[in-house]
């Protein structure tokens, strides 16, 4: 799908894609919303040590590379897989304003998990391994469990196939006991479909544009 580099309220970038006529993060503040979805209200909540994540939705590679600069400041050892079925061509990854815009030292980082290769498990360095699998989420099959998921994927109104109960049916089995699930997305048939497939859901104050996000625990 081809896209479109934009600016967010907070300065930094996303994407648009005008064939569904979606953004990649909320125009308020992509790396405000990631850091409190995804950051704040999953990785930190989460104090296995290793970790192990599995992420829906590579898009930007944002979140991945927010968790790794998390991870640094508590030396905690991240197993990272994520499943994107259109990954953001090199050319806008390398316009992409993160590393200047949260840690330019760093910036290696951003670009050597985007240069890692699909579908096998790449040693980024000595705390950071990723496994970026090209796979539409529906024909997914997890060959093993998860501690935290950041459930990324695009608005329920845009790709609604990627939001119902047989998806998080099958997340479920593969989330470690206790596991978390976290979502920008509060609305009712996620809310119905989450609980459904056996988590426990709850309500949480939604990033700055949002009134609520979801936190869901097997």
């Amino acid at each position: 799908m081809k896209s479109k580099i934009i600016i967010t309220n907070d300065g930094s970038n996303s994407l648009y894609v005008p064939e569904l006529d979606e953004h990649y993060h909320s125009v308020y503040g992509a790396v405000q919303e990631s850091m409190h979805v995804y950051i704040n209200n999953g990785f930190n909540f989460c104090s296995i040590n290793p970790i192990s994540i599995l992420e829906i939705g590579f898009g930007t590679g944002l979140n991945a590379f927010l968790t790794y600069l998390e991870s640094k400041k508590i030396n905690r050892i991240v197993n990272y897989t994520t499943i994107e079925l259109y990954p953001v061509e090199d050319n806008v990854v390398r316009q992409l304003n993160y590393p200047k815009f949260i840690n330019n030292d760093e910036k290696d980082f951003f670009y050597d998990i985007h240069d890692a290769k699909w579908d096998c498990k790449s040693t980024i360095n000595n705390a950071f391994t990723i496994n970026k699998i090209n796979k539409d989420v529906v024909l997914y099959q997890p060959n093993e469990y998860f501690d935290l998921i950041y459930f990324d994927a695009f608005a329920p109104e845009k790709q609604p196939e990627l939001w119902d109960v047989e998806i998080f049916d099958k997340l479920y089995k593969h989330l470690n006991s206790n596991g978390i699930l976290t979502t920008y997305s509060a609305k009712g048939i996620v809310k119905q479909a989450l609980r459904k497939a056996g988590f426990k859901v709850k309500r949480l104050p939604g990033p700055p544009g949002k009134w609520e996000m979801l936190r869901a625990v097997k």
